[in-house]
């Protein structure tokens, strides 16, 4: 009879545990609009230039305790439309389109493969993660920081900065008025995206 309680007891204890898990667990969604953004930047021989997108979308699984801290993500990723992307410069963004072969690859794809997640302050919080970035057909694995805050609307903005080459993802720097402007390899990627459940 002891054992009987005990394990009807266990049962219920492992039942509770997993429920609150998954109370704790959320999905959530890019909210994109003014407070969403991605930025694209380098320099040419010329000038620095950007190209900057209020338009993503996306999903993310993180895990919020009760008071709003932070515990884990499992899961996250975004889609940019390459032609969102604009300079403000026609030629700039077509010679931008044609290197970044939207004719055949229109979406910049991020997807979480493992996160770390850690308290900075109050309701900031460091994220390292790894994760797969897909540009122009070509995959590669990257690691970046990105910085969490839980916001009062239980919201959550994530911001963060990667740098990389475009020859990486096999795309050709453009070159402007016929070759007299030529932009560097590097470029950053600057990002402000929030998820809302």
């Amino acid at each position: 009879m002891m054992n009987y309680l005990k394990k009807k007891t266990l049962l219920l204890f492992i039942c509770i545990a997993a429920s609150s898990m998954m109370y704790a667990q959320s999905a959530y969604k890019l909210n994109s609009g003014t407070t969403t953004s991605m930025k694209l930047s380098g320099t040419s021989s010329l000038h620095k230039w950007s190209m900057n997108s209020k338009t993503c979308n996306g999903d993310a699984q993180f895990n919020v305790k009760d008071g709003g801290a932070l515990t884990s993500l499992n899961a996250l990723t975004f889609t940019l439309a390459v032609l969102t992307l604009k300079s403000g410069e026609k030629k700039l963004d077509k010679n931008a389109y044609k290197a970044l072969k939207t004719d055949t690859y229109k979406t910049i794809l991020y997807k979480l493969t493992s996160a770390t997640v850690s308290t900075v302050k109050g309701n900031k919080y460091l994220v390292k993660t790894k994760g797969n970035l897909s540009i122009a057909g070509v995959t590669k694995a990257i690691a970046m920081d990105v910085y969490c805050t839980v916001n009062k609307d239980e919201s959550i903005t994530c911001t963060g900065t990667n740098k990389m080459n475009m020859t990486d993802y096999n795309v050709k720097p453009p070159t402007f008025m016929a070759g007299a402007m030529k932009t560097g390899d590097a470029i950053t990627l600057d990002f402000t995206m929030v998820y809302k459940k």
